[in-house]
C-alpha cells in the first residue's frame, strides 16, 4: 500500500514537471510537509473541500457527455484524497486536475468497402493520455459502443495499471466503433488497413505501442502490422504488441494475462485468506488455498479461456463463462 501510495505521487509530480513546482522535491519517497506547515491544517481543511468539490464539478460541467470518463476520474480522485489532504500546498490536487485531461485525443474518419462493394464510415480514435512514464501504451477496442469517453475511461485508468507493472510505460487507449461481429474476414482486414492507414503516422517504439482488447486480436493486430509494414516500408519495429509469433510476437502472450490474473488470485488467497471465511451454510471454513473453491469467471475470450485452465490445474471448480450473450 505505501508503495502504491509513493508510485502515484511519484508519478502526478513527474507529470506536471514543466508546469507545477512542489514545495519539495519529486521523487518516490516525497517528504511530508514540515511541521510549521501542520498548525494550518485545521484552516485549510474546509478549502481543501471545497477545491476537491470544485474541481469535481468543473469537471462534471467540462464533461458532461462522458460519464464513464467522470466516473473513473471521481472515483481515482475518492481513492487519492488521504494524498490530497496530507498536501496544504494544493500541488497534488492540481497535478491530479492536469493528469485528468489526456495530452493528446486523435479522432479519424475510418472508410472502407463491404463485400457488396459499399462504401462504410466509421469512427476511429486514439487517447494518447500520459507519457511521463514511457510511451503511450494500452488497447485498440473495435466494438460498436466505443466512443471518446469509454476510449478516456480506459486510458486514464491505463496510466496507473502500466505504473504499478514498474515498467516505463505510459497509458493510452484507442479503437473505433466498427463491430466485427458478422463480418467477413475480408472485411476485416480491410477495415483494419484502413485504420491503420490514418494511425500509423503517430506510432513509433518510443511514442506510442497499442496492442489488442475487445474486437482485436492476433488476427486483427496481423492486419495491422502488416499494412503498417506497408506504409512504413520498415520491418521489425515494436509498434504493436500481442503479434504471433511468426512476426515478431512474445511465445507466452497469450497465456500471460489469464495466467497471470490466477496468479495473483493464488498469492492473495495464500497470504490473506485464511483472515477471511467462506459460508457454506452453516459452518464456516476459512480459505487456505484455491484448490475446490468455486470461481466464476466473466467472459470468455482469450483471458478468461486461460484463467480458467490455470484454476483447473489448480483443481478449483470452474462455475461460469460469459459472453456478451449472456
Amino acid at each position: 500500500m505505501k508503495f502504491t501510495r509513493n508510485l502515484y505521487k511519484s508519478i502526478l509530480c513527474l507529470a506536471v514537471g514543466g508546469v507545477l513546482r512542489p514545495t519539495s522535491t519529486c521523487h518516490a519517497s516525497v517528504s511530508p510537509p514540515p511541521a510549521s506547515q501542520n498548525s494550518h491544517n485545521s484552516s485549510r481543511s474546509l478549502e481543501k473541500n471545497e477545491q476537491q468539490e470544485l474541481f469535481l464539478r468543473n469537471l462534471e460541467e467540462n464533461y458532461s457527455h462522458q460519464p464513464v470518463f467522470l466516473q473513473a476520474v471521481s472515483e481515482m480522485a475518492t481513492s487519492l484524497k488521504p494524498l490530497f489532504d496530507s498536501d496544504p500546498s494544493g500541488f497534488y490536487r492540481k497535478a491530479f486536475l492536469i493528469m485528468a485531461e489526456p495530452e493528446r485525443v486523435l479522432s479519424f474518419r475510418v472508410p472502407w468497402v463491404d463485400d457488396q462493394g459499399v462504401l462504410c464510415i466509421n469512427r476511429g480514435w486514439r487517447v494518447e493520455f500520459s507519457s511521463v512514464l514511457g510511451p503511450y501504451k494500452g488497447g485498440l477496442r473495435f466494438h460498436p459502443t466505443v466512443n471518446e469517453g469509454i476510449l478516456k475511461f480506459l486510458g486514464f485508468e491505463q496510466i496507473f495499471k502500466n505504473a504499478l507493472t514498474g515498467l516505463p510505460l505510459g497509458g493510452g487507449k484507442g479503437g473505433s466503433d466498427f463491430d466485427p461481429k458478422g463480418k467477413s474476414t475480408a472485411e476485416i482486414k480491410r477495415f483494419c488497413e484502413s485504420f491503420m492507414t490514418e494511425l500509423h503516422r503517430y506510432l513509433h517504439p518510443s511514442t506510442d505501442v497499442p496492442a489488442g482488447d475487445i474486437g482485436v486480436g492476433g488476427r486483427e493486430i496481423g492486419f495491422l502490422m502488416g499494412q503498417y509494414k506497408r506504409l512504413t516500408n520498415r520491418h521489425g519495429e515494436g509498434v504493436l504488441t500481442g503479434k504471433s509469433v511468426s512476426i515478431g510476437g512474445s511465445y507466452f502472450r497469450p497465456e500471460a494475462t489469464g495466467y497471470g490474473l490466477v496468479y495473483i488470485a493464488k498469492l492473495a488467497i495464500e497470504r490473506h485468506g485464511n483472515k477471511g471465511q467462506v459460508d457454506y451454510g452453516k459452518s464456516k471454513t476459512p480459505i487456505s488455498s484455491l484448490s475446490g473453491q468455486n470461481c466464476a469467471i466473466s467472459g470468455s475470450g482469450n483471458v478468461a479461456q486461460y484463467a480458467a485452465q490455470k484454476l483447473l490445474e489448480l483443481e478449483a471448480k470452474v462455475v461460469t463463462l460469459s459472453d456478451s450473450n449472456g
